[in-house]
Order: C-alpha cells, then structure tokens, then sequence
C-alpha cells in the first residue's frame, strides 16, 4: 500500500499542508501504511535493433542522393530491408534512494531505454539484453511495482485533479481496499505532491485554460505515486517547463528517492541546480553510451579523456555538447569534429565499461525475503486482475467508468458551439418550410430528407473521433490493468447515449411543428423514435470507422465519403439508381431512415399516390407533382426498423472488435 510519509512540497508552490492532512489520513486508515520495498535495478548490455524498408527504385538518382551513400549500389537498385541500431551495448545500475538521469540528445535512444527499462519491449522482437530486478529476471510482480510516466500527460482534459485522481485510485487500487480507503489514498498523494492548491481545478489542454504545465505534470506522477511503485521511470518530465518548475519537479523526485524508492528519469537539456540533483548519469549518443557514473564525476572524467570546457558552464550542456560531436576549442569558437563522438565512444568502452559491468556484478540484491515481500505485496495487486471475469468486479469497473464518461463528455456534447448549430439548423429548417401544406408531398419529403442528412452526418461525424482522440489514454490505462476492454467500451457506449440524444430531440421540437409536419402528438413521437434510432445507429458507424482506422483524419474521410454515397442513393436526389450502385442502398442507413419519416407522415406508398395534388382538366390530369413512387412501398416499416435495430448492434460490435486488435 502507498507510503507517503515525510515528503514535502516544493518550495515556491505555497504552504505546505501536507504533513498535518497525511498524517490524519494515516491515523485514520492505518491499514494503508506499508514501506516500499526496494528495487536496484540492472541492465546489461541492452540493445535494440529496428527494420527499415527501403523504397528505392531502380535507377533513381533522387533516392540515392537521399541515402547519401550509406547504402550499396545494388541496394540503391532495388527496395531492401535495412537495420537500423537505436541501443548499443547499454549497461548500468541503479539503487534504492537514487536517481538516475539519462541525458542526451533528441534521437539519441532516451525513450527507448525507458521503455526496455519499464518492460515496454519483448526480447525476440529487436530487443535483446538482460535485465535484472534484485537480480533476478523482473516478474509481474516487479512490473506491479513499477510506476512509468510518459512524456505526454495523458490525462482527461475536462476532469479536476481531484476527480482525475479519485477516478484513478477508485480503478487501480486493489478490491481488497474500501471506496473510503482508496478515496484517502488519493487524498495523500494530493496533499503530498503539492496538489491541494489546485485539486478543483480542471486539468486543461492546449485548448482549454486548466492548471499549469508544471502541476500537470505532477498528476501524472500522482497517477502512478497512487500504486506507491517501488520504482518509477520518468520520459522527459521536465519537457515545457521553465527552469524554476523543473527544479521543483526533481526536487520532488528527489524526496521520493529519499522514501527508498528507486528513479530512473531521461532529461534532454537540465539546469545545473537540477543536474545537481542526480545520484547518477548515463551519456547517449545515436544509442551508444559516452558516460555513466556518479553525475558529480562526470566532468572529472571527460578531463581526463581530453575534453574540457573552455569556461565554466553547466555540467549537462557541456554533456549535451559532447553527446553532439560540439567541441570547445577556444574561448570564442567552436566547430564540429567528426571524431569527437567516435573518441568519446572509443574511451567509454575502454575505460569505463568494465567497471560499470564489475560494479553490476559486485551490487548485492536485496535479502530473499524482501524479494518474498515484494512478491506478496504485488499479489494483492493483482488480485484484482485475477478475477477480471468476476461480475461484480466488471460492474465495479463499468460504474466507476460511467461516472467518468459522464463528467468528461457532458462538455464536449454541449458545447456551446455545437448547441449553436443545432438550434440554428433546427430554426432554419422550421422557417423554410413554415406552416407548409400537408398536400404538398414533395416541399415535405425534401424536408424529411434534409432531417435525415444532417442526422446522419452530425452524430457519424462526431464520433469518429471518440476512440483516436483517446488511444493514449485507452492503451496507458490498459497497460496498468485499470479495467477490462469490456467494461471501458460499454461505459463509453452507454454513457453516450443519454447525452447524444438530447440535442436531437430538441432539434425536432422545434422543427417539427415550425415546418408543420403532421399535426399529431403520437406522430410526432413516432418521428423522434425514428430520429433517435437513427442517430445511435450513425454514431454506430462512426465508431465503428474510428475504431479500425484510429487515425481522426483519415477517419474523418472515409465517414464523409461514406455518408456521400449513403445519401445519393437514399432515394430523394436519383430515383433510378444504376444496377451496380443499386446494392449501396440497401446498407444506406439513409434510406431505411427516409423511408420511415415519410411512412409516419403519409403511411403506405399507395397513400402518397393518391395525395398527390393532381387535378382534371377535360381527360386530362395537369398540376401533378411528381415523386419517387416506391419511396414507402418496397421497404415495410417492420423491416426498416429491424434493419436499423441489425446495424445498431453490428456497428458496435465492429468497433469493440477494432479495439481488441490494439495492443498497448
């Protein structure tokens, strides 16, 4: 369970309240309290291989100016499968109490070492090393015991800290704790990492005002302090934040390594206070190792190889510059030496490599039975993930998800600008057709057939965005067993609904007795049933389509082009569709829905023929107001709905197949 006792908040982000609240929490639930149990962490030799295709083509001057002649002739002349080496030979330590920064270079195999350090590679799949917890092969229990934070902060724009938090703790923490219990473990980790100030305030984007870049990137850490991982990594923490955030941040960091637990963190450009703060730093560049030791000895040890700043600087931009291949050579130049990284390379493994792999061997594990504890602690765990197939526990996940969905979608579907142009619409269509004449098939059918467009482009629209826009979250979220596959589609299905279909129906209220439609309450109730029908079933499809592709863009295309040949063989613009298009009405969702509004208005297709407004003059039948004359006829209403009742659940259905194919 989290131990957050004796951590502090940084300076400069107000009072700090947190050791009275902690401290009542833990008198409170005393049952929270356990220590962290230590984690040293080994990686020897780690390497990681990557394959390119190349598109070369046969006799292609510009591809082979692109190569820049790192390829051979016969593979200029043809398409091959190079590998590309993003970690070589990587190896290091890192001990309870200590943090260790990985600097270098944008490209230089930061987050990649990350990743194999956090379990996020396979080995057979380009990965290849070894890797040793207490030194032994890391199990699931040690993955249970490892907090990892990405660069991004993935997290629920909309929501609260507090909410964000209560909502993670309620998912993550064990069955064995009470709701009371884990609401008090999110509660400490507001109070401890500086939280309180902000705990309402909504968590933001680049679009919406919320809390700074700083306190976001503290939620992201309190997402994972909530397990009280005995080892956390970190990707870029400090990315976006300006050097005092930053210092508070490892400051931070630093208290948490003080509490035994063990942090690995990349750092891309760091301030010398910060750098400061390091127990260790491992050098990359292009995925070699230049450095690694105590981070107070690296300047130390690049003098020695005959690399030495021309002035006083920060020890991690002078880091940087060698990582680079930028030499100072004097006081008021420099230049780049094509040599400087091959010797930085070439000096490591000669000096330095033996000893970092004599220290990994020398480095004692922790007793046999912390290793035990480690393990019995982390069961508890997993226990919940043991019983995914437990209704109750499935239930537990969907309600706690509902509730989520609920408070984070409410502001996306109403949206001022998206209220705006219902009611817009709803208005403009009730002026065109103002009080229109119920004999006038053909004005009625057009608006009928206009409700049906903007219906079915709207909601297909909107939702094609739903699952890309959160497949961070959604694969972040999987990756910690927060939930079920099952329970996260369902909730996100259900809660839906209620909101979808409000504006809709509000859209029809209006419009429909503005234009005039047929009088009749309970046709008018008919109406809003096929409406509604309708919209779930294109929020079906957008799903469906947003889901498999998992791209907004490219979703967003292939909806549009979608619902295009959907409407022109809906049965209004063309009524003699050619043969070989005729087969795309009949999984239009369009037509079935066309056909059902004007059923409600006119009934059967003999009735419309009949109404049609013709008059006689002499033998002769002149006025005639000519209409597609099956628009009601071929297709029964009692077919129609059962069609659009098949799609509705076959939509859905697709898509829940889509997301089981993403992997985390």
């Amino acid at each position: 369970m989290p131990d957050f006792g004796g951590l502090k908040t940084p300076n400069g982000d107000g009072p700090d309240h947190s050791k009275d609240s902690s401290r009542d929490l833990r008198d409170q639930f005393p049952s929270l309290l356990s220590p962290c149990y230590p984690i040293t962490l080994k990686f020897i030799d780690v390497c990681y291989k990557v394959k390119i295709q190349q598109t070369n083509t046969r006799g292609s001057s510009v591809k082979r100016m692109f190569n820049h002649g790192s390829t051979s002739s016969d593979q200029r002349l043809t398409g091959t499968i190079q590998e590309r080496m993003i970690l070589s030979n990587i190896t290091g330590v890192v001990s309870p109490g200590e943090i260790l920064a990985i600097l270098g270079p944008s490209g230089s195999g930061k987050s990649t070492l990350l990743n194999a350090l956090g379990g996020r590679l396979q080995h057979g799949h380009g990965f290849s090393g070894t890797m040793l917890a207490n030194n032994r092969k890391p199990t699931k229990q040690i993955a249970k015991r490892t907090g990892f934070v990405t660069q991004d902060d993935v997290l629920y724009p909309h929501l609260t800290v507090r909410e964000t938090l209560m909502f993670c703790s309620l998912l993550r923490l064990p069955k064995t704790l009470t709701k009371k219990e884990k609401i008090s473990v999110a509660e400490m980790v507001l109070s401890e990492l500086g939280l309180s100030k902000c705990e309402h305030t909504i968590i933001g984007n680049s679009f919406i005002r919320g809390i700074s870049g700083g306190e976001r990137k503290r939620v992201s850490i309190a997402h994972e302090m909530l397990i009280n991982p005995s080892l956390l990594i970190l990707d870029e923490p400090t990315s976006g934040l300006d050097s005092t955030a930053a210092h508070r941040l490892v400051s931070t960091l630093g208290s948490l390594a003080q509490k035994g637990k063990t942090i690995v963190t990349s750092m891309h450009q760091p301030s010398s206070r910060v750098y400061q703060m390091f127990d260790s730093v491992l050098v990359l560049s292009e995925g070699r190792s230049l450095y690694f030791g105590k981070g107070s000895e690296a300047m130390a040890y690049f003098e020695s190889v005959g690399f030495s700043p021309s002035f006083p600087m920060n020890p991690a931009d002078f880091l940087l510059d060698l990582a680079n291949g930028v030499c100072k050579l004097d006081d008021v130049s420099e230049r780049e030496r094509p040599n400087v990284k091959q010797t930085l390379i070439d000096s490591y493994n000669t000096l330095l490599a033996p000893k970092v792999k004599a220290a990994c061997m020398e480095i004692t594990a922790v007793s046999a039975k912390d290793s035990h504890l480690v393990g019995s602690h982390s069961s508890k765990l997993e226990h919940r993930n043991s019983n995914r197939v437990d209704l109750s526990t499935w239930f537990y996940q969907f309600s706690i998800l509902l509730q989520r969905s609920l408070k984070e979608r409410k502001h996306e579907s109403f949206n001022t600008l998206r209220v705006f142009q219902v009611i817009t619409a709803a208005i403009l269509a009730g002026l065109m057709w103002w009080h229109s004449d119920y004999r006038d098939i053909q004005d009625r059918v057009g608006l009928l057939f206009f409700i049906s467009i903007f219906w079915g482009v709207l909601p297909s629209f909107n939702a094609v965005f739903a699952f890309p826009q959160e497949r961070a979250i959604f694969m972040k979220e999987r990756a910690s067993g927060m939930y079920t596959l099952s329970s996260y589609f369902m909730a996100r299905i259900i809660g839906d609904l209620p909101m979808e279909l409000i504006l809709p129906t509000v859209f029809l209220i209006v419009a429909y007795w503005m234009a005039g439609l047929k009088p009749d309450l309970v046709a008018f109730l008919l109406t809003l049933l096929v409406l509604l029908g309708y919209v779930v079933v294109s929020q079906g499809l957008g799903l469906a389509l947003g889901a498999a592709i998992m791209d907004a863009k490219q979703a967003s295309t292939i909806v549009t082009v979608t619902m295009l040949a959907f409407v022109l063989t809906g049965g209004y613009y063309v009524h003699k569709v050619p043969s070989w298009m005729a087969w795309v009405k009949y999984i239009s969702t369009t037509y079935y829905s066309y056909r059902l509004f004007i059923n409600v208005q006119y009934g059967e297709g003999k009735k419309i023929s009949s109404m049609l407004g013709c008059s006689r003059h002499g033998s002769n039948r002149v006025g005639c107001k000519f209409i597609d004359q099956d628009i009601a006829g071929q297709i029964s209403p009692q077919l129609g709905i059962a069609i659009l009742l098949l799609m509705f659940v076959v939509y859905r259905l697709l898509a829940y197949l889509a997301l089981r194919r993403i992997k985390g």
